[in-house]
């Protein structure tokens, strides 16, 4: 040991040196240049305080609190007595023009007959309309007439998400206005099941979510929205939360623009996923499909040709209708799973042709249905 303290010592001298020298170069340099050069500018971390990560959240949240609001829906139901009495619901959302048009989550909205109040970062209160609701991904388009031009968030793209990357949520959970939490993307394309509907390909976040999140941004690094804060799981945060992706929004946006309102896209079939042994059992291709069960009269689907069951059978614990078309392919793309069907429904509108690849007779026969449209959902 006591031959390796004058080492210790050279090491030390070394480091102090290096310290010094990183330190104190700006400082020297500064005192030899004159008053009023570029030299004499704090660094921006130094003059600030903050690590630029944190400046990174200072920023974002200056830019973005302003374009949050907060949503309280109010809507009237009857007690065991009949009684109506005014039930209160609030969460968040986001302007996305100046003229007052708002994306929140759909379950904000508590249903058909809901009185909406919304209230803007400088306290002010307006009522609000619902435009146009799309159920399916739990997103709802809304308006406020402000008499002003509004502040905005830029809607960015979900497409290119990476897990890992930073995120930031704002919100009113618990009713706390404005909060601001921070994480990062912990996975992506997670489907999971609410009360009504199974929302598909969400963003989960480790970011903090509550209860009054629901439909707040999820923002980027970049202050850019990339999802819509929906839901979490269990009772309050630990720590997992998920976010519907903007660009499901955008399309739903899109087709508002173009036509006025939002639509539902209609099929008119039910159908279950067979595979493997089920799939041989009933002398179908292995690789599976989804067995049409049910086609509705006057749907799309009977419009376009495509062919229910036969007859019914028992094989094993399922009773089956069998003689009927497998749907093989959506869109080009192999059957999968059991939500196939309802995947590509999702990034449809009424009007649109879905393309089919269905197995029927021992052959793959093509099939190109054009979606009816489901009336308004509010």
């Amino acid at each position: 040991m006591r031959i390796l303290r004058p080492f210790a010592w050279a090491i030390a001298m070394v480091a102090g040196f290096v310290v010094f020298t990183s330190a104190g170069h700006w400082r020297l340099r500064q005192l030899l240049s004159p008053p009023g050069s570029r030299l004499w500018e704090e660094p921006a971390a130094a003059a600030t305080g903050y690590a630029p990560d944190e400046q990174n959240n200072i920023d974002i949240y200056k830019s973005a609190r302003e374009a949050t609001v907060n949503v309280t829906s109010i809507v009237y139901v009857e007690n065991w007595f009949l009684q109506l009495y005014p039930s209160k619901g609030t969460g968040s959302g986001f302007l996305i023009n100046g003229d007052g048009e708002i994306l929140t989550n759909n379950h904000v909205l508590q249903g058909r007959g809901t009185q909406l109040t919304v209230k803007l970062a400088d306290m002010k209160e307006y009522k609000a309309k619902v435009l146009g609701v799309d159920a399916n991904s739990d997103l709802a388009l809304i308006k406020i007439d402000a008499g002003r031009k509004l502040p905005t968030l830029h809607l960015g793209d979900s497409e290119n998400l990476v897990v890992g990357q930073k995120v930031l949520a704002i919100g009113n959970p618990f009713g706390f206005e404005g909060t601001l939490t921070t994480g990062v993307v912990s996975s992506l394309g997670r489907n999971i099941q609410t009360e009504g509907e199974t929302l598909r390909g969400m963003i989960q976040t480790d970011a903090a979510i509550n209860p009054g999140n629901s439909g707040g941004p999820l923002l980027d690094s970049h202050g850019s929205v990339i999802g819509i804060n929906t839901a979490i799981y269990g009772q309050g945060n630990i720590g997992i939360g998920f976010a519907m992706p903007i660009n499901r929004a955008k399309a739903m946006l899109d087709e508002f623009q173009k036509s006025g309102h939002i639509s539902r896209p209609t099929l008119g079939l039910t159908e279950v996923w067979v595979t493997g042994d089920l799939s041989e059992m009933l002398r179908l291709p292995s690789s599976g499909g989804l067995l049409i069960q049910q086609i509705e009269p006057g749907s799309p689907a009977e419009e376009a040709g495509l062919r229910g069951p036969e007859q019914m059978v028992v094989v094993g614990n399922y009773r089956l209708g069998v003689g009927g078309d497998l749907i093989v392919a959506v869109e080009g793309h192999p059957v999968d799973s059991k939500d196939a069907l309802q995947r590509a429904l999702n990034d449809k509108h009424g009007g649109d042709i879905l393309n089919l690849t269905v197995y029927r007779n021992g052959r793959n026969v093509a099939i190109h249905v054009r979606l009816g449209e489901a009336p308004q959902q509010f």
